[in-house]
């Protein structure tokens, strides 16, 4: 029976558990990915134009970006009390929407919904943060594949809420608001006491890779499942009995990552106390070590587990850690006699931990910003607008290219989280440099769609989804590389700033000023021609644009952007070389 309790209690604080409840967190966390659904619904019930549904698109990216609340409490507040501060405003916030859009309130101000939205979205910030922080901490030596699976399955959450939403088989589009509201609170609740720091580092295991090579099949598994539901869905008339299976098994394949957990700590035999935490840590002298002994340990510690021979590795576990504990030994002596220094600078250099003001400083910091501006703008600005785009190319069910777009998100995020780490790993070259290729990606999908080429909207979809998403796997991981874990938080709050900017610019002036633009031009040409249903149109102020002109020229504007980002992109990827050869270059050994 001890020997049971003890199972359970590793189990509770294994650093795989932590990560698999942080993918079920972020697989109903990324709610601002739905608005392209819920828009449609939002413009007709409440007869707003095509800018007045930007603004509520303006302070939903608002609410998305500014995270600078949930990074800074991070490092004060226990993790559960992060998540419980996202599930109260994701509550309050789109289930007072829900309520003016089904007219259960009377009809309010814009501004009132704009607030509504941004409070509602700002829940997020607090979801992904707290995932982010506890799994980068646990996982301190796989950032890019941890970073990309988790942004993946928030990327993903639009198309798993939308077919979840298609088996329940609510009366109306208005009730998938009221699912955003209550769903991710239900699931947060119920996990909010796993996910949070276990030490994580301590827990490496040479199973890891073969770990992280499972939930890879996984992801995989799920985008083709769903991919292929999507596509059965519209093209065939399902009955809803055949839904709920569907919805049933993209469920299983949601919870199957559990596995590896239960694997780990109940049917392997369990390493002993000394493997478990690889390295003996420094016994204490009396009172509390100061900070500089603090330091002067971190470092000795890391050289023996950055330095010692290869060799080692191929000794049985009671030869190697023996071996270890000898090194160490010789390190501290040497550091007491004074061969090996920590040195002390004013400042901290690129690979270790910055603040956020110190990092906003730095140029390197202020060219990913930038460059983030340009092309998540972009690509925001589509996900965004993607509701009217489809209803402008004549398309009448919306929801098939938002969940597409968001299964090719997860692609992206999981993909940019693999390559950029295997390009790292292999090549020792600096990440960044992935975020350049997603870049390009990127414009060549924009460029597509302005020239109105055949199959416009499912190669927007595809090509966007995928360069979007995989630049949030890259810029955190990177982020945390260049500039230390210590404020990793506020350091990812406040690049996704970048994305909210960009479509402040490209959605809420350049794509709503060009769209209505056109839709008046249109509703006018119908006027001449003598259609009082024109005529009621241009009164009220709700026109619809048709045709692909209506985005083509925003399209076509974004595309030069992302070709500027790629180029700020790759002055960051020359300024980095020396770092991530530094970082990285024993892989090229």
């Amino acid at each position: 029976m001890q020997r049971l309790h003890e199972r359970f209690k590793a189990f509770f604080n294994n650093r795989w558990l932590v990560f698999v409840c942080a993918m079920w967190v972020q697989s109903c966390a990324g709610i601002g990915y739905l608005f392209g659904s819920i828009s449609p619904v939002i413009k007709s019930s409440m007869g707003y134009n095509q800018r007045e549904v930007a603004m509520l698109g303006v302070a939903k990216d608002l609410g998305d970006s500014i995270g600078f609340v949930a990074g800074a409490l991070c490092e004060v507040l226990p993790i559960w009390a992060i998540l419980l501060i996202g599930v109260f405003q994701n509550f309050v916030g789109y289930g007072l929407l829900w309520l003016i859009v089904i007219q259960k309130l009377p009809a309010l101000p814009l501004w009132v919904l704009c607030v509504a939205v941004f409070v509602g979205t700002n829940g997020e910030t607090y979801f992904n943060t707290a995932a982010l922080v506890s799994c980068v901490q646990n996982f301190p030596k796989s950032r890019g594949p941890v970073v990309g699976i988790l942004k993946g399955f928030a990327g993903l959450s639009g198309a798993i809420l939308t077919q979840i939403y298609t088996m329940i088989n609510f009366p109306n589009e208005a009730w998938l608001i009221f699912m955003v509201a209550v769903g991710p609170s239900m699931v947060v609740i119920a996990l909010m006491f796993i996910i949070r720091p276990v030490g994580g580092h301590r827990q490496a295991r040479p199973s890891d890779n073969s770990s992280f090579l499972y939930t890879y099949s996984i992801c995989l598994v799920l985008a083709a499942y769903l991919l292929g539901v999507l596509i059965l869905e519209d093209v065939v008339d399902v009955s809803q009995s055949l839904v709920t299976l569907f919805s049933i098994i993209l469920i299983i394949l949601i919870l199957l990552p559990i596995t590896i957990p239960v694997l780990l700590v109940f049917f392997f035999e369990p390493r002993s106390q000394v493997e478990e935490t690889l390295l003996p840590e420094p016994e204490k002298q009396e009172g509390v070590n100061s900070g500089q002994e603090q330091d002067a340990n971190e470092v000795i510690l890391s050289e023996v587990e950055d330095e010692k021979p290869a060799e080692v590795e191929s000794l049985p576990a009671s030869e190697r850690h023996k071996r270890i504990a000898h090194l160490q030994a010789k390190l501290f002596q040497a550091a007491a006699e004074g061969a090996v220094r920590v040195k002390r600078k004013k400042g901290p250099r690129r690979g270790e931990d910055f603040t956020l003001l110190q990092a906003l400083v730095k140029a390197d910091f202020l060219l990913m910003f930038f460059s983030l501006i340009l092309a998540s703008g972009s690509g925001l600005t589509v996900i965004d607008n993607l509701g009217q785009i489809c209803q402008s190319l004549g398309y009448t069910n919306t929801s098939i290219f938002v969940s597409m777009i968001s299964i090719w998100n997860f692609l992206g995020r999981v993909g940019g989280g693999y390559f950029s780490e295997a390009i790292i790993r292999n090549f020792a070259y600096p990440r960044p440099v992935a975020m350049a290729v997603a870049q390009v990606i990127m414009a060549i999908g924009l460029f597509y769609y302005a020239m109105g080429w055949p199959g416009e909207i499912y190669v927007v979809s595809i090509l966007i989804g995928l360069s979007y998403g995989a630049h949030w796997a890259i810029v955190p991981a990177a982020v945390s590389e260049l500039f230390g874990l210590k404020s990793f938080g506020a350091l990812y709050n406040f690049l996704t700033l970048s994305s909210t900017a960009g479509s402040l610019i490209f959605s809420g002036v350049i794509a709503s000023g060009i769209y209505d633009y056109y839709a008046e031009k249109q509703a006018i040409q119908q006027l001449n021609a003598g259609s009082m249903l024109a005529a009621h149109l241009v009164e009220e102020e709700s026109l619809t644009c048709v045709g692909s002109i209506c985005y083509s020229l925003t399209c076509g504007i974004m595309s030069g952007l992302c070709i500027v980002a790629m180029i700020l992109s790759l002055i960051v990827v020359h300024r980095t070389r020396s770092v991530y050869a530094q970082l990285y270059g024993k892989t090229n050994v």
